[in-house]
């Protein structure tokens, strides 16, 4: 199979090398068996930002259609469902996956999930934590798979510490590189990515089934401050999910790039642009920030990395596993 690569915006198909799948952007696409779905593709704060009147937070107020919660991802595999970070929109992303999981009526489900992946401390990958505890859904050892120092800044910080002591959720530490069984087949690789590390390090994970394998890095350095290359991750990778928060530095006045902390999209559409040309790649940009001009389906920006063959991904797309 060829290689596919996401990074989050909005498209109106899935390109998964096999198949092409129609994308409705108020209903789940109907992918069957394993499969990844998209749940939300802005950068931690959110699309509209909060306090924010550019041009692609006014559109996001007015046209539900530009809106989107924050970057986040739902496996499937059987009749399970599981997060891929718990995102401040975790509210909506649990009803998005309420079609695999049947809920009983007039009751708060305990265990709207089956378990949760985390990438790092960050404000949009694990805030979502909160409404599993005491004071709201009130989940009983939750299993959560994190890397060492995660787990410990949840352990020891409040008020993550209390999740842990009143057994909402069950802390399972994964080092990087070993894979998590799942049902049906599925397994879920955590790879350690570089990152700012102010509270944690960061992974990023690999979701492998008998169809493909899909890669998910919504928050990593710039490539060049990888030990390794990349483009070893992307071995035998079908799809890949990847960091988009910045399309480029005109973007960012003033600001000095070498601290942004994150690859811009036109370096990475420079990086993997032969691969894209050869079929053997295909690349979703996931994670935008409110400012990324790829946000808007008629920009300059997003009509370049379309006719690059790259494309930004939707909330709901889903991906077969």
């Amino acid at each position: 199979m060829g290689l596919v690569l996401l990074l989050l915006g909005c498209s109106s198909a899935v390109h998964t090398g096999a198949q092409e799948v129609p994308v409705n952007a108020d209903q789940p696409t109907a992918v069957e068996g394993p499969r990844v779905r998209i749940l939300g593709i802005a950068q931690d704060g959110g699309l509209p930002h909060a306090a924010c009147s550019c041009t692609n937070c006014t559109a996001a107020r007015t046209d539900p259609n530009r809106a989107s919660g924050v970057a986040s991802l739902g496996i499937i595999a059987a009749d399970k469902a599981y997060l891929v970070d718990a995102s401040p929109d975790i509210i909506q992303q649990l009803a998005t996956l309420s079609d695999v999981r049947t809920l009983e009526p007039n009751r708060v489900d305990r265990t709207p999930v089956d378990g949760v992946f985390l990438t790092h401390a960050h404000i949009g990958h694990y805030l979502g934590l909160a409404l599993l505890g005491f004071e709201a859904v009130n989940t009983k050892e939750l299993p959560v798979w994190c890397s060492q120092k995660m787990g410990d800044f949840l352990t020891k910080n409040a008020p993550w510490d209390r999740l842990i002591s009143q057994k909402n959720l069950a802390l399972n530490v994964e080092q990087s590189g070993a894979a998590v069984a799942l049902a049906g087949g599925v397994q879920v690789t955590p790879i350690g990515v570089p990152h700012r590390a102010e509270y944690t390090d960061t992974y990023g994970y690999l979701m492998a089934g008998a169809r493909q394998r899909v890669l998910y890095i919504p928050d990593t350095s710039p490539w060049h401050a990888w030990s390794h290359p990349m483009e070893d991750v992307l071995e035998g990778v079908n799809v890949a999910l990847l960091d988009g928060t910045f399309y480029s530095g005109d973007e960012l006045p003033g600001r000095d790039l070498s601290k942004i902390g994150h690859p811009l999209m036109v370096d990475t559409m420079d990086r993997l642009q032969s691969r894209v040309d050869a079929g053997t790649l295909k690349v979703i940009f996931v994670h935008l920030n409110h400012s990324n001009p790829a946000l808007d389906p008629t920009s300059e920006a997003r009509k370049t990395v379309e006719k690059r063959g790259f494309s930004v991904g939707v909330t709901g797309q889903e991906f077969p596993l």
